[in-house]
């Protein structure tokens, strides 16, 4: 992201200045000064707002990775004091059911 924001930057810069240099800039007849220049201009702008909308898509679906993550664990730690809670009832079940019902020896 930050190299398209450099690029972008860059670009917009050549851009002006080859406005500045209008009147001594000659390039080769293919473009014109004029055409060059917004040609620059709109690469280097697309490409600055292109960087900061990847920029934040990226960090919103970081962000949802992440709460995807923390929920997973949650279940896990949730299904893991169930059992916990299951194997305490059992047991006390049996220590209930032999305390009721003595051996005779």
């Amino acid at each position: 992201m930050k190299n398209l924001h450099f690029i972008g930057f860059l670009l917009l810069g050549l851009a002006f200045l080859l406005y500045y240099m209008l009147p001594e800039f000659s390039f080769v007849k293919l473009f014109e000064p004029i055409s060059l220049m917004g040609i620059l201009a709109g690469i280097g702008i697309g490409l600055i707002i292109g960087g900061i909308v990847g920029y934040v898509s990226k960090g919103s679906a970081l962000k949802e990775e992440q709460k995807r993550k923390e929920l997973q664990q949650l279940r896990r730690e949730k299904e893991d004091l169930e059992k916990q809670a299951a194997e305490l009832a059992r047991q006390q079940t049996i220590q209930n059911t032999s305390n009721e019902n003595p051996q005779n020896y």
